[in-house]
């Protein structure tokens, strides 16, 4: 991109990021495992954030009980892969983004390989078990992981580096065999979900930039009917 395109482009996110971060975070790439209500947001805001390539992986299609919550969902998408409307959005924000996408559910065998030389990978699954399988993907890849829960109106947000214990410290190692979350009963609305989603991209330019307080073995939890925030130091 050349200099008066890349000022124009971002000129709203100088003073806050110097020209140095900006190129920064075009040269980073994240992996975004789930593109739905958590995952699209993630999708669009590191679009437009300018991150340098993505990798979109949701074996989903889009149904109409995704409207209320996914923003990459639209009524003329019914039926349509997740991964190809994040690329198709994607694309349309930001043509500079490199963008690699696969159809496909998380696979213990080939997650790891999907996950390798990113060097921000986003947890937007919605089941126990899948993240633990994750983390320990991205453990053998080397990768830091930002991990984003709802359920109804309640957000969660933590960064687990290949180090870390992770999620055993949240779930206990018992619930790798478990599988949806709470949020089969409790609902999922949309402004939890792009208000968690917006918590979960800050976290990964936050790591890219090594910059401001990482929620690294720290718990943030959001309820939003009572505007309580706390964050929970997990050791």
């Amino acid at each position: 991109m050349d200099s008066s395109r890349f000022k124009a482009r971002y000129d709203r996110n100088f003073n806050t990021f110097s020209p140095g971060d900006q190129k920064k975070l075009g040269a980073a790439t994240v992996a975004i495992i789930g593109l739905g209500g958590l995952g699209g947001g993630v999708c669009e805001m590191l679009a437009r954030v300018g991150i340098g390539k993505l990798v979109l992986v949701d074996g989903d299609v889009f149904e109409a009980g995704n409207l209320n919550r996914q923003v990459l969902c639209e009524e003329r998408l019914m039926g349509v892969p997740k991964a190809e409307a994040a690329r198709d959005r994607v694309k349309a924000v930001n043509s500079e983004v490199e963008v690699i996408h696969r159809v496909e559910f998380l696979d213990e065998n080939t997650l790891c390989d999907t996950i390798k030389g990113s060097d921000v990978v986003m947890d937007c699954l919605d089941s126990i078990d899948t993240r633990f399988s994750l983390q320990d993907a991205a453990k053998k890849a080397g990768v830091p992981i930002v991990s984003g829960a709802i359920a109804g109106v309640t957000g969660q947000v933590f960064a687990i580096f290949p180090e870390d214990r992770g999620y055993a410290l949240i779930y206990g190692e018992k619930s790798r065999k478990q599988g949806k979350g709470v949020e089969t009963k409790t609902g999922n609305i949309a402004y939890c979900a792009l208000f968690t989603a917006a918590l979960q991209a800050s976290e990964c330019v936050k790591i890219i930039l090594n910059r401001g307080d990482i929620l690294r073995n720290k718990l943030l939890i959001a309820e939003l009917w009572t505007n309580v925030f706390e964050v929970v130091d997990l050791v």
